[in-house]
């Protein structure tokens, strides 16, 4: 018979357990509850020690609890996915050690959420030929391609214009993730560039944001979207627990007591 340990979801700061119902990671229908010490208090809920399933709904519903006792508490410390306790006074004997860092981390990002944007550029034949149009060695290089014969010659240039494209593609994402982020500069406390896929995609960034700014938030959405209405369309994510500005790792060795 496999034995069940606790899976965390989060840290808060709570005199009181609270019970979120049957909402916990595995699909067994585990209660998600709290497990504290002096008010510091971790959330958990029942899972197999010796089997844990990485799969897109797993990482859901780990993101999907902590999102609802983010509804109840202004500071919610996200804990990577995945983390399993052995037993209750692991999870105890943890938060007695670790208390006064917990407890910085929960003051630290008070009221702090995490809004995610997404843009990507609409049309990209008129990206390639802003590239081409800015940039004189590529035209150069293209020249070339036209006069050579020799396809051995020819392919090298080829994938030499094909290296410049690629980096000046990279380039130009960047000058235009800059011009978003300048609008929401006076919003934010901090802001995380992510990895962006396919040429379209032309930024993918995670901002730190006082939880209640986002009407303001919204509205230079709006106004980005319109000014950009042509050009780009973006993906706006709101609010999220903040997992790409703090990384809090529980590795099995530090739950020895």
């Amino acid at each position: 018979m496999q034995r069940d340990g606790k899976y965390i979801y989060c840290i808060i700061a709570s005199n009181y357990d609270i019970n979120l119902g049957p909402i916990g990671v595995g699909g067994r229908g585990d209660l998600v509850s709290t497990i504290g010490f002096d008010g510091l208090c971790m959330v958990v809920s029942d899972h197999p020690l010796s089997r844990f399933v990485v799969n897109p709904e797993n990482m859901l519903a780990h993101q999907k609890v902590i999102e609802v006792v983010m509804k109840e508490f202004r500071s919610v410390i996200p804990i990577r996915f995945g983390t399993i306790a052995a037993t209750p006074d692991e999870i105890r004997n943890l938060l007695n050690r670790r208390y006064s860092e917990f407890m910085e981390l929960l003051r630290q990002f008070e009221n702090k959420v995490e809004l995610n944007v997404r843009g990507n550029w609409k049309n990209m034949g008129v990206i390639y030929k802003e590239i081409d149009k800015d940039h004189a060695e590529l035209r150069k290089v293209r020249a070339e391609i036209e006069k050579l014969n020799d396809p051995d010659k020819r392919n090298l240039k080829i994938s030499e214009a094909g290296n410049l494209v690629t980096k000046a593609l990279v380039e130009k994402k960047a000058e235009e993730t800059e011009k978003i982020i300048e609008a929401f500069r006076k919003s934010i406390f901090e802001f995380k560039l992510n990895k962006t896929s396919g040429d379209a995609m032309f930024m993918n960034t995670a901002f730190l944001v006082n939880s209640g700014r986002e009407i303001e938030f919204d509205n230079i959405m709006a106004d980005l979207g319109a000014k950009y209405q042509d050009r780009s369309d973006f993906i706006y994510t709101a609010p999220l627990p903040i997992f790409n500005f703090i990384d809090l790792k529980i590795f099995p060795e530090k739950w020895e007591l």
